[in-house]
């Protein structure tokens, strides 16, 4: 049997990608090969099937798609195997930032979020990544929105007609935008693309009382953010974007 999945790697100082035992990684067509007790969880080669949950479980921001034969322990959302072989790879630091920033962007129009707080710290975070700002200014605009969030708190506190799931849906989406100005690339991704299926789902359940609906609308968020990291894995893996 062989599986495609997805896994990504911490990068040592000259930038080459690592595994967690410190070794470094195969690269694009290399294969990896684990001798001892296949065991998940404890040894092993590990990756995931969704990229999502790659992210979830990564240690830095180098992502490699792999194909994992041999010896196969299938989880809920990972997988280990003796043998895993790297098809393509791309140090995703910078698209993960980007990511995390397109997010947060779905998130705030969701709830339909104007504070222009929310809306600097993503243009913040972008102009980080572009150089023109350092990690302080990237910071306030960070702390700004978090006040923002806070003052939106307070609102809904005095606002006893406020709907509940609306006050949810415009929660998350703060929250999104808030994760998206960190200067961690995995964190930022992770926690943005989280709050944005939140804000998503808060949006749907707003609107009908079906539990099915919410899980319907966190579905289809969740299956965007996939689609659109694996999309701009494959424009740097393949030479289209620099």
């Amino acid at each position: 049997m062989k599986v495609l999945a997805w896994h990504f790697c911490k990068v040592n100082s000259e930038g080459e990608p690592i595994l967690r035992n410190g070794l470094l990684a195969e690269r694009s067509m290399g294969t990896e090969i684990y001798r001892g007790e296949v065991s998940m969880c404890e040894s092993g080669l590990h990756a995931s099937e969704n990229i999502l949950d790659a992210l979830r479980y990564a240690p830095g921001h180098y992502l490699r798609r792999v194909e994992c034969y041999g010896e196969i322990v299938l989880g809920d959302d990972k997988l280990v195997c003796r043998h895993r072989k790297v098809l393509a790879e791309a140090n995703m630091e910078q698209l993960l930032h980007e990511f995390a920033c397109r997010c947060a962007e779905r998130a705030l129009r969701a709830s339909n979020v104007t504070d222009t707080r929310c809306l600097s710290a993503i243009e913040a975070k972008r102009a980080w990544l572009r150089g023109d700002i350092g990690r302080r200014e990237l910071a306030a605009a960070r702390n700004a929105a978090l006040a923002a969030a806070r003052n939106a708190a307070l609102a809904a506190a005095r606002n006893a007609t406020l709907d509940a799931a609306r006050y949810a849906t415009l929660d998350a989406a703060l929250d999104a935008a808030w994760y998206a100005a960190l200067d961690a690339a995995r964190n930022a991704a992770l926690d943005a693309a989280w709050y944005a299926a939140w804000a998503a789902a808060w949006d749907t359940a707003w609107d009908t009382a079906l539990d099915t609906a919410w899980d319907t609308a966190w579905d289809t968020e969740r299956q965007w953010q996939a689609e659109e990291l694996e999309r701009m894995f494959w424009e740097i893996a393949k030479g289209e974007r620099k």
